[in-house]
Order: structure tokens, then C-alpha cells, then sequence
């Protein structure tokens, strides 16, 4: 697990202020988001967050949770959960080389 949060901070935020550049995902579980970026996109750590055709599982820390929490909220918000906090965030993302997208995919405890 990267202990790097500030690219994860820097895609989330691209992700909210870009909503034009985002391809959602259909939703499969109530506390979850998923996302696709054209991977064109620019990313930081690439290697490390959007490995090729595999899965990079990162539990932010409970400081990342509680300095980011209006960007957090905002994504919470279009799950299917609505009267529960959350304390947890495991944030998986992925390179799709063949469909040329980036996958993030938030999912909230």
C-alpha cells in the first residue's frame, strides 16, 4: 500500500471540479463509487495508483478522512447510503490499458 495521499487527493479533486472528463460507473454495492478518467489523464505516481490491468488497494488514514472530508462528503453523497457515516475509505484505482481508462473506485465504512 502507497502511503502517498496527495496524488489520491489530486484525482478526487480533478474528479469533482472536472465532472465533463468523468465516465461513471454503474453502481454495484450501496457504499461504493465508481469512476473512469481517459487515461490520458494526467496522474501523479502513475506505477503506483494506476498500475497496468492490475489493482491498487489503498485504506486512507484517519487524517486523510478528517482534513478532506468536504471532497469525501461529495463523493459519499451519490452512494446509495445516506443516513451513515462513514470511518473508513479504501480506494482502489486501476489502469484498463485496453479500454485506455483509469478506474477509481471509492468504497465507504
Amino acid at each position: 500500500m502507497a502511503s502517498n495521499s496527495d496524488t489520491i487527493f489530486h484525482v478526487l479533486n480533478y474528479i469533482k471540479t472536472h465532472p465533463d472528463k468523468v465516465i461513471p460507473g454503474e453502481p454495484k454495492y450501496k457504499n461504493v463509487v465508481s469512476i473512469f478518467l481517459d487515461d490520458k489523464t494526467k496522474v501523479g505516481n502513475p506505477e503506483i495508483y494506476f498500475p497496468d490491468q492490475k489493482l491498487a488497494v489503498n485504506r486512507m488514514t484517519e487524517d486523510f478522512i478528517a482534513k478532506n472530508g468536504d471532497l469525501l462528503d461529495f463523493f459519499h453523497n451519490q452512494t446509495n447510503v445516506r443516513d451513515q457515516n462513514y470511518h473508513t475509505l479504501w480506494v482502489t484505482s486501476g489502469h484498463l490499458v485496453n479500454k485506455h481508462k483509469y478506474l477509481v473506485d471509492l468504497s465507504f465504512e
